[in-house]
Formats: C-alpha cells, structure tokens, sequence
C-alpha cells in the first residue's frame, strides 16, 4: 500500500511530496520533515481543517505544519496550558471551583475559588507543578461521549454550567473530551499530544486572581515583556459586574434570556449602560477643560460611532465639539512609505502628515481659521479649499485615528491639552468556567459582518485579510493603550446572538478547498452555543453594534 502526501512546512513555503507506505500520524511526519522549523508544531490542516498531531493519515492528503503563529494553533496551545494548570490546581488543591475569564497583561486572567485568599506561595506551588507534568510529557486522552454520557459526566464533574451548554445544541450528538491523568475536561478546541508541548508559560499572582503568561504570536519562543494593565484589569471587572447586574456571566444565561424574550430588556439596558458610561467620560473631559479628544482602539472596537456619541454628550455639557478624522492628513500617494513586501504602508505612523496636522491643531486651538484637508482616495491626493474652519478658544476636538494615543502623532502639542480614549470590545461573557471567548473572535466577527454588508467583502477575504490586521494592531495601537486617560469597553453583552443571525450563513459558504476553512469551522464551533436573536429591531439606531449590522444613524 503506497500513498502520496502533500507536505506544507510553513504557509508560505513551498509543498513537497513524500510517498508513504503504511498509516502514520501527522506527529510522525512533524519529527521527519519538520526538525529544521523556527518553531514547535502545534497541530496541523490536514485537507484545510485543523487536526491534532495524533490524528493517523492512511490516505492521500495535503499536511500544512501549524505553530502558535497561527489563530488555530494559538487556541490549541491556550486551552492546552488551561488543562495543564487545571490539573495541577487538582493535584494540590482537590476539586476546587477555577474560572478562566478574560485576556489581562500578555496572559490569561483566572480565578480559584478558595475559602482563604490565595498567596504567592501557592501559585508559585501550581506553577512548580505544572513544570512536573511538562517533564514528565504526559499524554492528553481524546475520549468521545453520547449525549447523555456527556450529560452524565458533566453533572458527576460538578460541570453543571457546561452540561447545559453542552446540551444546549440538540443537533450535537457527539461529544469530545480531554483526560488528563485523573482529572476531564470538554474544550471546543483541540489539544497537544502530550504535556511535553507546553513547556512556555509562567504564574503570576494579580488581583484576586492569577494570570497564566503565554507566549505571543509574535514571539512564540519566549514570553512578552510583563506590562500592567491597571485599566484593563478594571475594565474587566466593569464587564462583569454589569454581567452580573444583567444576570448573564455565561452563554447559558443569555441563551435561557433569548428564548423567554427578556433579552429586549436586556439589550435596553445593555444600551443604557453604553450611554451612561459615555456621559461620564464626557464629564470628565469637561471638567479637564482638554481640548484635543483622542480615540484610539483595534479594529471593529467602534471608534466611530462612539465618538459621534461622545460629541453628542459634550454637546448636552454645553459645548461645541468638532470631529476630525486622521485619515485626511495622510501624505499623497506617491510618498507613502512602503512595507516589507514592497507594498504601500498605509497604516504606519509616516504615512500621516504630521507636520501639516499638527499645525492646523494649534491654530484651531488659537482661533486661526484653518483650511482643513479631505483625502481624495481615488487620487491619493489632499484636497484644499472644502473645510476652511474656525472655532472658538472653548471648542474641543475630537479625533479619531490608529495613531490617535502614540505621543509621535502630536508631538507639538502639550499633553495637558490632550485627553487620551482607549476603545475595544472586551468581551466578559464565556461559554463557561473553562472556555472563554476571544476579545480578537468577537472583533473578527464584527468586522466579517460589516465588511460583507457595506463593503461587499466575503467572509473568506476578511478571514484572510485578518493576520495583517492583527499586525498592524499589535504594532500601532496596543503598545499604547496605557497612554490612555480612560477606557470604553465597546461591547454589548448580547452581541455574538445577533451577529450569529449575520455571520454563520457567510462562514458556511466557504468550502473545504479554502485555506480559510478551518479558521471558519473554528468559529462555527463555538457560535453554535449561542441561540440567535433574529429580531433585532429593538436596537437602536446610534447604537455601537449598529455600525456593523446596518441601520446606524451615523455611519
């Protein structure tokens, strides 16, 4: 029995062929042909969906080795190291409640539940644990249930949050779950053959809590540098009590609202709490007397819609903002500096005229009249004479940009003068204890929606699209978040139930002959624990989430 296999080292690498003469696992082809790779494999496509390295390839294929560069691979890793940590929690402390919540300072933020509060002896004895079971490189156990085997385990586990999730999708018949050495989890992502694989992390005790370090993307041999995001961290808190507030801390909750109707009185007070929040940094700016509003946040956080309504609030405070975009002052075409590809850069700090925009800032801040700049993107070229301007010396400003929080956009202005908004969806709400939902997912899915409705994108072009987007982030906008004088979190406690409605039959149109395949499989996996919001209509029309499902009053 010969069989031939395509084999893809990297994505951009160049397939080879190797004939094969009897069944092996994809981890048997990683040791042969994948010695020389800059990283560890973590899983791998096989025909463009995502397996585990144990998974036994017995017929002709295409492999493409995947490390924790990749979003896929990322979530196998992160759930990996969950496990392990969970494990090591049991072996010292028994079966103690252990919640997974949000992305915090470069890690993931959790919560053991203890009588006592938690010290830093303790977590360092988890963390010395979880080093025992990486060397001893010990096996992770698919096991696959019924769904009334997967019920009857979930109860007897003390699982009960994830046996209603579980059993929320009638349509599931099949369960898969993880076992390691005595304890048993359900993850909707994959797992790494062995503990072995997981040999990047590090404890750090925060809060009331504890953060599990994990390499980035970007960097996938070390960990980043620790930073303390004191905003995020109460940002988070924020979301979860409003949660709590709304009684919904799990998919579960939302779904059980859903299916009563109470969910339209939770997305009026879902709203309200937006307008509140908005109203007191609107406060807070009046009372600064700052005149330069700076928004800055990651794609899809909403920028513009929040500062249409932030003017609107500084409007009820007595005063008269005005709205500038960045994206005006970009240099004409021909200077825009070009990437490592050879193409136009145009997300770079130099792409923005920095002289030309801070100089019309100041004399708007003096009472100059200004002829303010339109970008003509057909051209590539600004455009004068259309927006010639003035305001009054008790005007503010408010400007929304990617470079909006980098001190090298404004150089030339004080930074008493300037007040510093941070933006992005930090989503609270998880399936349950153990498996969280991406800030990053929810974001993607924001954009796919809105890039299909109004810019005719597909979802597989968004999909594809999205590791440059990432880049551009992690390089322009998050390094900078901690300049920010306050932080709005965008998201919408019901939202993936109406982006569901939006987003599934999109991702369902790309086939299994699409590189982006797998990533739409990952995200139809976990949407299907969401029941829909079909009717909509009760959202209102200046709300964030309106700027990606249509019927926004300003955009």
């Amino acid at each position: 029995m010969e069989f031939k296999v395509t084999i893809i080292k990297e994505p951009k690498a160049e397939p080879f062929d190797v004939v094969l003469t009897h069944p092996v696992t994809i981890e048997t082809l990683v040791k042969r042909y994948g010695q020389d790779l800059p990283y560890r494999v973590i899983v791998a496509k096989q025909n463009n969906e995502v397996h585990e390295l144990t998974q036994i390839i017995s017929a002709p294929c295409t492999i493409q080795f995947m490390d924790i560069r990749q979003q896929e691979a990322n979530a196998v890793y992160q759930h990996s190291l969950i496990m392990l940590y969970l494990k090591a929690i049991h072996d010292l402390m028994g079966r103690v409640v252990v919640e997974v919540t949000n992305p915090i300072n470069k890690g993931v933020f959790t919560i053991i539940h203890t009588f006592e509060p938690l010290t830093v002896a303790q977590v360092k004895r988890i963390e010395k644990r979880m080093w025992e079971l990486v060397h001893e490189d010990i096996p992770f156990k698919k096991e696959i249930f019924t769904r009334n085997e997967a019920l009857n385990i979930m109860v007897d586990d003390g699982f009960s949050v994830k046996a209603k999730v579980l059993m929320a999708d009638d349509k599931l018949n099949r369960y898969r779950f993880y076992s390691l050495n005595g304890i048993r989890n359900f993850f909707y992502s994959r797992m790494v053959p062995s503990t072995g694989y997981v040999d990047k992390f590090a404890l750090k005790k925060y809060g009331k809590g504890v953060i599990i370090r994990i390499p980035h993307a970007y960097s996938p041999d070390k960990l980043p540098e620790y930073r303390d995001d004191k905003k995020l961290y109460k940002a988070f808190g924020e979301a979860a009590q409003w949660g709590r507030l709304m009684g919904v801390s799990y998919v579960w909750d939302l779904n059980e609202k859903i299916k009563s109707g109470e969910y339209k009185e939770l997305i009026l007070l879902s709203e309200a709490l937006h307008e509140k929040k908005i109203a007191e940094i609107a406060d807070k700016i009046t009372r600064s007397g700052r005149r330069i509003i700076l928004i800055a946040g990651p794609s899809s956080s909403g920028k513009t819609t929040f500062a249409r309504r932030l003017c609107t609030q500084l409007k009820v405070n007595g005063l008269k903002p005005i709205y500038m975009g960045t994206d005006d002052y970009f240099v004409n075409r021909a200077e825009t500096p070009l990437d490592a590809h050879g193409e136009p850069d145009f997300e770079c700090l130099e792409a923005v005229d920095i002289e030309l925009f801070n100089r019309n800032l100041n004399d708007l801040l003096a009472g100059k009249e200004v002829d303010l700049p339109t970008f003509d993107f057909v051209e590539g070229n600004k455009i004068f004479g259309d927006r010639v301007t003035k305001i009054s010396k008790t005007q503010p400003i408010v400007i929304e940009g990617i470079h909006a929080l980098n001190e090298a956009l404004t150089p030339y202005i004080e930074r008493e003068k300037k007040f510093k908004i941070y933006i992005s969806p930090l989503t609270q709400l998880n399936i349950d204890g153990h498996n969280r939902i991406s800030t990053t997912d929810a974001r993607m899915l924001r954009r796919l929606v809105r890039d299909n409705r109004f810019r005719g994108n597909s979802a597989q072009k968004t999909i594809a699209t999205w590791p440059k987007v990432r880049n551009g982030e992690e390089k322009y906008i998050f390094p900078y978040n901690g300049e920010a004088d306050v932080l709005f979190n965008s998201v919408h406690i019901y939202e993936l139930a109406v982006l569901k409605k939006y987003a599934q039959p999109l991702l369902e149109e790309i086939g299994p002959d699409e590189d982006e395949y797998s990533e739409a499989v990952r995200m139809l996996r976990f949407l299907r624990f969401f029941a829909t919001i079909e009717d909509d209509s009760v959202i209102v029309n200046n709300s964030i989430i309106r700027e990606f499902i249509g019927g926004s009053i300003f955009v």
